[in-house]
C-alpha cells in the first residue's frame, strides 16, 4: 500500500497559507488599533488622566485588557513595546494642547518638573502601562500553551514554572493595587469625653455638584446649630483637608466648619476641565454657590469666609460680589496684587543674590526676567525656594509646630485620612496643573484699585514676619479700604499662615470678637 506524506511546511518561495497570512493580519491591527483606540478615548474622557478612584480602575481593567489581547494576538511579550507605545502616543497626540503642568513638556531641571513628571504621566503609566505589561505577559502565556510543542526538555519545563510564577506574582500585585485604589477615604469622627462619636455632632466628606462638576467638601462640627465657617486653602489648586481639621479642630466646637477642595484640586482633581472655561470668574461663582449650598442644607442667612492666602483673593472677591451671603471674612496670609508681590519678589531675590555675590542666582533671574513669568509654575517655583532667605526671623509657637508634627499629615498634607489612593496623587498633580491655569489670570487684580469698598466687615491676621513684598501691599490696602467694620490683629511669631500659627488666638478672636460683632446681623 502506497503512504502518502502531507508536506506542512511554507510554500516554496516563502508564502503563507492564506489562513496564516489572515491571522497575521488580524493580529498585527489588534496590536495597532486597539492600544491606539484605548489611548484616544482616555484622553478624551481624562486628557489629565484618571482622576477619581473609579477612573483609575476602569483604566487598569481596560489596559490590562488591550495587553491581553495584543499578547493573545502575537503569542509573544514582546508585544508590550508597540501596544504601549501605540497608547502613550496616542494619549499625548489626543491631549495635545491641554493647559498644565503634568500635561505639557516634561522638565527635568526642577523639583516640580520631577513632581509633575512622577504624579502627573507616572501615576497614569502606573495604572495603564503596568496592567498592560502583565495582560500581555498573560495573553502570550495563553497562547503558547494553547500550541502544541511536541516533547518539552526537563529546563524547559522549570523555565516555564518560574515564568508562571512570576506572572502569578504579578497578578497579585495587579489586585493589591486594585484594592488599595479601591479604599474609600473618611474624615475621623469627633469624640466625647468618653471616647465615643459626640452626639449631635456633624463629620462628613461629600460631593455636591458646583458649577456644573462635582466638588468635595469637608463639613466638622459639634452641632449641625452652630454658624457655618468656610476655609479657603491657598494656592490656586492647593488642597488643605487635613489641616483645617488638625489644627483649627478648636474651632469645631462653635462654628460647622468646613474645609473645600476648590475646583481642580485634591479630591476635585476631576473638575479640571479644559473644555470648560477655566477662569477667575468660574471661581467666583464657586464660591458663592458653596456658601449657598452651605446655606441651604444648614438653614443660615450667611457664612463665615475664612480665607489663607490665594484664598483671601477669593473670600474678598466673593463678599465684593455676594455681601448678603456673608457674615464677615477673616484674612490669613493677605493677597492684594499678585503681580506687584512678584514684581517685589524678583527685586528682593535679585537683593539676595547681591548680598551673596551670586552670580548664578542673578543669572538665572535676569533670565526670567520681571514678572509676569511665562515659564508657569517653573519660574514661580524658583523663586519660593528663596521665601525662607527672605521672611523675617520669627519662631512659630510650639503649639503649632506640636500639633503639626503630632498629626502625622506628610508634606502637603497628602497622607491625611481624607485622602484615598488617587486623591493623594490629586494633592501634588492639582496643585500644580490649577497654579498653572489659574495663577497667570490674577495678573491683573490689584484691591488698592479694584476693592476700594467692602460691604461686609473685615477681620485681618497679621503676621509681622511675613514677607514685606505681601505684609506692605495688605497694610496699605486695609488703611484704605471703605468696610462697616473692619480690625487687625498683628502677631510677632507669624508669617503668612497666620490663622494656622496663631489658632489658638484665632479662637479666641472668633468667639469672643468676631460671632458678637456679626452673627445673626442681617436676619
Amino acid at each position: 500500500m502506497n503512504t502518502q506524506t502531507i508536506d506542512h511546511s511554507v510554500p516554496t518561495g516563502g508564502v503563507l497559507p492564506v489562513s496564516t497570512r489572515g491571522r497575521r493580519a488580524l493580529a498585527g491591527a489588534a496590536v495597532i488599533i486597539i492600544p491606539a483606540f484605548a489611548g484616544v478615548l482616555t484622553a478624551l474622557l481624562m486628557p489629565y488622566g484618571p482622576a477619581t478612584g473609579v477612573q483609575a480602575l476602569s483604566t487598569l481593567a481596560a489596559c490590562f485588557g488591550v495587553g491581553l489581547l495584543a499578547g493573545w494576538a502575537l503569542s509573544s511579550a514582546w508585544a508590550i513595546l508597540p501596544a504601549a507605545i501605540l497608547y502613550m502616543v496616542s494619549v499625548e497626540l489626543t491631549r495635545l494642547g491641554t493647559p498644565g503642568a503634568t500635561t505639557g513638556l516634561i522638565r527635568l531641571d526642577s523639583a516640580y518638573g520631577i513632581l509633575a513628571l512622577l504624579f502627573g504621566r507616572g501615576f497614569h503609566g502606573l495604572v495603564s502601562l503596568a496592567p498592560m505589561a502583565v495582560g500581555v505577559w498573560l495573553g502570550s502565556k495563553i497562547a503558547k500553551e494553547r500550541t502544541p510543542h511536541g516533547t518539552v526538555p526537563p529546563q524547559g519545563r522549570v523555565r516555564s514554572r518560574l515564568s508562571w510564577l512570576g506572572l502569578g506574582l504579578s497578578l497579585i500585585a495587579l489586585i493589591l493595587l486594585a484594592v488599595v485604589m479601591a479604599l474609600p477615604a473618611a474624615t475621623p469622627p469627633i469624640l466625647g469625653v468618653d471616647g465615643r462619636p459626640l452626639p449631635g455632632s456633624i463629620t462628613e466628606l461629600v460631593k455636591v455638584p458646583i458649577g456644573g462638576q462635582e466638588q468635595a467638601l469637608m463639613i466638622r462640627g459639634h452641632s449641625i446649630d452652630n454658624p457655618i465657617l468656610l476655609y479657603l486653602s491657598g494656592g490656586p489648586g492647593q488642597s488643605s483637608l487635613p489641616y483645617p481639621r488638625v489644627i483649627l479642630s478648636d474651632l469645631e466646637q462653635d462654628f460647622v466648619v468646613v474645609g473645600w477642595d476648590q475646583r481642580g484640586a485634591g479630591k476635585s482633581y476631576a473638575a479640571l476641565d479644559p473644555v470648560r472655561e477655566l477662569t477667575l470668574d468660574r471661581a467666583i461663582s464657586d464660591t458663592i454657590e458653596v456658601a449657598d449650598y452651605l446655606r441651604t442644607r444648614f438653614h443660615e442667612e450667611k457664612v463665615y469666609l475664612l480665607g489663607e492666602s490665594w484664598g483671601t483673593t477669593l473670600a474678598v472677591l466673593a463678599a465684593q460680589r455676594q455681601p448678603d451671603r456673608f457674615y464677615a471674612v477673616i484674612s490669613s496670609g493677605q493677597m492684594v496684587s499678585q503681580r506687584e508681590t512678584d514684581r517685589r519678589l524678583y527685586q528682593d531675590v535679585l537683593s539676595l543674590a547681591a548680598a551673596r555675590g551670586d552670580a548664578n542666582l542673578e543669572a538665572q533671574m535676569r533670565a526670567y526676567g520681571e514678572p509676569p513669568y511665562t515659564d508657569v509654575p517653573y519660574a514661580y517655583a524658583f523663586v519660593m525656594g528663596f521665601y525662607e532667605d527672605l521672611y523675617k526671623p520669627y519662631t512659630p509657637p510650639a503649639a503649632f509646630i506640636e500639633r503639626g508634627e503630632r498629626a502625622g499629615i506628610g508634606p502637603f498634607g497628602v497622607l491625611g485620612v481624607e485622602y484615598d489612593f488617587v486623591e493623594k496623587v490629586n494633592v501634588v498633580r492639582g496643585l500644580l496643573d490649577m497654579f498653572t491655569v489659574m495663577y497667570p489670570q490674577l495678573q491683573a487684580i490689584d484691591f488698592r484699585v479694584d476693592v476700594q469698598k467692602l460691604d461686609v466687615p473685615l477681620y485681618l491676621l497679621d503676621g509681622r514676619a511675613e514677607l514685606a513684598s505681601r505684609r506692605d501691599l495688605a497694610l496699605e490696602w486695609y488703611g484704605e479700604l471703605e468696610a462697616p467694620h473692619k480690625r487687625i490683629f498683628s502677631f510677632e511669631n507669624a508669617a503668612h499662615a497666620v490663622a494656622f500659627e496663631q489658632f489658638e488666638a484665632l479662637h479666641q478672636i472668633l468667639t469672643e470678637i468676631v460671632l458678637p460683632e456679626t452673627y445673626g446681623r442681617g436676619r
